[in-house]
């Protein structure tokens, strides 16, 4: 089933907001898809298309300087935040 542009731009901002309200602490894509009630690889495809455009930022290092594997943390840019931070 195929998901319009429309929405899938409405679900990313629920996803820009849920990083809002977390924000400074990254959270992993598995947990921001538990919140969306998403699957987690659409989620991700929305994730990289919000990094495309600046939004978030991934992490791909633990806190200890270790890089994942198959995992990524995702918090939002600062650009971003000032952003909704001006419109809240």
């Amino acid at each position: 089933m195929k998901i319009s542009q429309e929405k899938r731009e409405k679900i990313s901002e629920q996803i820009l907001a849920f990083l809002y309200s977390i924000n400074p602490k990254p959270s992993f894509t598995a947990h921001i898809a538990k919140e969306m009630a998403r699957d987690e690889e659409f989620v991700k495809t929305l994730l990289q298309g919000l990094k495309a455009k600046k939004l978030v930022n991934e992490i791909k290092k633990n806190p200890k300087g270790i890089d994942y594997i198959r995992r990524s943390r995702w918090r939002l840019s600062d650009q971003a935040y000032e952003i909704y931070k001006q419109n809240q």
